[in-house]
């Protein structure tokens, strides 16, 4: 996925030569086969190849795992979920880190969020 983010579109063999450490190329298309059929990318044909693109756009991706992770996780809790990537991030994370974080948790106080 993150190839195809950057990208914007990708023929099996493209993603194949932009990975580091690739797999075979049968593993790429049977994982760009799941990705489809979970409704995370499409194809097109180009020629004789498809190529794939992602269905929605990275930051809407990025919610749709986060609250997956979520639910799978930390049982629905942004809560566990915060305080983990803290435990997990504390040696580093820089008071500029903290400061930004206070921040979002400030703007989300006065947005009445996490209100009962």
């Amino acid at each position: 996925m993150d190839i195809l983010y950057g990208r914007g579109k990708a023929s099996a063999a493209e993603i194949l030569e932009t990975m580091p450490d690739p797999p075979s190329y049968s593993a790429v298309r049977a994982m760009l086969r799941i990705l489809e059929t979970k409704g995370h990318i499409r194809h097109e044909q180009d020629g004789a190849r498809y190529v794939f693109l992602p269905t929605m756009g990275r930051d809407r991706a990025k919610r749709s795992a986060i609250r997956h992770v979520l639910q799978t996780f930390f049982e629905g809790s942004a809560e566990q979920a915060v305080a983990t990537l803290l435990d997990v991030s504390s040696s580093r994370l820089s008071d500029d880190d903290l400061d930004r974080l206070a921040k979002l948790i400030d703007k989300a106080r006065a947005g009445g969020k996490g209100k009962p």
